[in-house]
């Protein structure tokens, strides 16, 4: 198979790269650094965001053979070898990590669809490779103090759970607090599109 038949694409990330970056470009250290993705799917977010970021390197990495795949389809399809590092594999939920080291964290739509250990791996991880000061951002749809924002949220929720039960909308209380049992403060909560938050958490320790 050609390396571009490997290319997916995900509506949800065109729609949503934007406000992403406006997020991101607000608040990461001007110095630039290695931005690690944790679950970055199709790759979408890391060829076309990247090269927006100056000083940004962007390693992005999934579990999955056809998210590799597709990862290192797009960053050759679109010649960003420079800010764009060749994915590798990273279990959230499984430990070590394959990177030792990252300036800023980033992972959008996982926390949702997939077990609760994946999202106290991932705290785990971001509590061990960041530095203090880092920061962590996740991006997806969260209740708020046990209430769905949307009737659509809500119809989503139960879907997730119909297909697994292991799965579900987060409340931001219970993500926060497996955040600062590993030393990650919640800094902004920034409401998005589409009845979503972008979380933006700190290692303070």
């Amino acid at each position: 198979m050609e390396v571009s038949d490997s290319k997916r694409s995900a509506p949800a990330t065109v729609r949503n790269r934007e406000p992403i970056f406006e997020v991101l470009s607000r608040c990461l250290p001007a110095g630039g650094g290695v931005l690690l993705e944790v679950a970055s799917g199709t790759g979408e977010h890391a060829v076309h965001l990247a090269p927006r970021l100056a000083g940004w390197t962007w390693q992005p990495t999934d579990v999955g053979d056809d998210a590799l795949a597709s990862i290192a389809a797009w960053r050759e399809a679109l010649g960003v070898h420079a800010c764009v590092s060749a994915p590798l594999r990273l279990d959230a939920s499984a430990w070590p990590w394959p990177v030792s080291r990252a300036d800023a964290l980033l992972c959008t739509n996982m926390i949702h669809i997939s077990p609760w250990t994946a999202t106290l791996g991932l705290m785990r991880g971001a509590g061990a490779v960041l530095p203090v000061g880092g920061r962590l951002f996740t991006y997806g749809p969260y209740r708020v103090d046990g209430e769905h924002t949307a009737p659509s949220n809500l119809a989503f929720d139960e879907s997730l759970r119909a297909r697994d039960a292991a799965w579900g909308v987060r409340d931001i209380a219970e993500v926060a607090a497996a955040a600062e049992s590993e030393g990650l403060a919640l800094r902004e909560q920034v409401a998005m599109p589409a009845n979503n938050f972008t979380l933006v958490f700190e290692r303070t320790r």
